[in-house]
């Protein structure tokens, strides 16, 4: 009789994560994962993740360090409507009104007005060399 041989090079592939803070890459078992609150961190698909970022990193050391750059980054609650309305805006149909607007992003009115007043007070600071306030 004839036996059948397992394919050669049938190698299993192994998932590389990629450390946010040194960028050395391993083996994704091997990852140091959780989230972090984050103002500017919206998801792109589910909004039970906004304000909050994934961190990924090589070892506890590495996670603890970048994760106290984020306890020290304030929370702006503008920053967080202001990325929401930034994806509203560029996924899916176009919003015309501002209730359009509220029933995408979850926002009431005076939100989505202190969102654009917060980004348009950034983009002016930025252009005359101001550090945009957080």
């Amino acid at each position: 009789m004839w036996k059948r041989r397992k394919a050669a090079g049938a190698a299993r592939t192994i998932r590389l994560e990629l450390c946010d803070l040194c960028a050395a890459t391993f083996p994704g078992s091997e990852a140091v994962t959780g989230y972090v609150p984050d103002s500017s961190a919206v998801h792109p698909a589910d909004d039970w993740f906004d304000g909050l970022r994934r961190l990924t990193a090589c070892c506890d050391a590495h996670f603890d360090a970048l994760s106290r750059t984020y306890r020290d980054r304030p929370f702006v609650q503008e920053e967080l409507w202001a990325a929401k309305i930034t994806r509203a805006l560029t996924s899916g149909p176009p919003v015309l009104t501002t209730e359009q607007l509220g029933c995408r992003t979850g926002l009431h009115e005076p939100e989505i007005r202190r969102a654009v007043a917060w980004h348009n007070e950034r983009l002016r600071r930025n252009r005359t060399g101001r550090p945009p306030s957080r």
